[in-house]
């Protein structure tokens, strides 16, 4: 088990809903990914990420999905991409299940 997080710790994770509008390939990635991005809603807007889940899902899969992400991370550069954002899923080797929403929600809803 990994260190315990404080309440205060967690609030801090800035999880939201989004819905997948554009997915590409990334042949410049170290490891077989797409470039996708998300729209969070009118408050956040349309973020983009990188996600290694070509094992999983091909693109059309992707494309309209509903998906979970961390918002407030700080950007961060893969090869000649800038990601903005988060995706969450189930890792289980190299095999990345999307964690969604049970059913259609409004973009850009907290996860809490």
């Amino acid at each position: 088990m990994k260190n315990n997080l404080s309440w205060s710790d967690f609030e801090k994770v800035d999880m939201r809903v989004g819905t997948v509008v554009e997915v590409n390939d990334f042949p410049e990635a170290r490891n077989p990914s797409y470039k996708l991005q998300i729209d969070f809603g009118d408050e956040i807007g349309v973020l983009k990420t990188s996600a290694q889940v070509t094992t999983l899902y091909n693109k059309k899969d992707i494309l309209g999905k509903q998906v979970i992400a961390v918002v407030n991370f700080p950007k961060k550069q893969i090869a000649n991409f800038m990601s903005e954002c988060l995706l969450i899923g189930a890792v289980d080797d190299k095999d990345v299940t999307l964690l969604e929403p049970g059913r259609q929600v409004k973009n850009g809803l907290r996860i809490s």
